[in-house]
């Protein structure tokens, strides 16, 4: 198949989502672990294993639901019959700009080829 390229599989979408959420999970975690850390002492545990429990609670969180967000967002390419069908069913508002010249092209062709017949 040498046609469009193909995008990434739903597996791969999910494994992206979570490995983005858990970097931002663990700088989160880091930033706030931290923070409480500085502000009302580490605890009983210490500060290095409050401050992982933050980081990896906080990466977890985050992970699991960029992963799932990832997922649902979908980003692929319609196929012509539905791509067709949704330009005719979203109002001349909705569509873009280039869209709307072209109408505007081929309704005033029309209307000049009526007033000359």
């Amino acid at each position: 198949m040498h046609g469009q390229p193909q995008g990434p599989t739903t597996w791969q979408k999910c494994e992206m989502g979570a490995a983005m959420g858990a970097g931002v999970g663990l700088t989160i975690g880091f930033l706030f672990g931290g923070f409480s850390i500085l502000r009302g002492g580490a605890g009983p545990r210490g500060v290095l294993p409050t401050l992982s429990q933050y980081m990896l609670s906080s990466a977890a969180t985050f992970s699991f639901f960029l992963a799932i967000g990832s997922v649902i967002r979908n980003d692929a390419q319609l196929p012509p019959h539905f791509e067709a069908a949704r330009l005719q069913l979203t109002s001349p508002m909705m569509q873009s700009r280039a869209e709307g010249l072209t109408l505007m092209k081929r309704r005033w062709d029309a209307e000049r080829k009526n007033e000359h017949n």
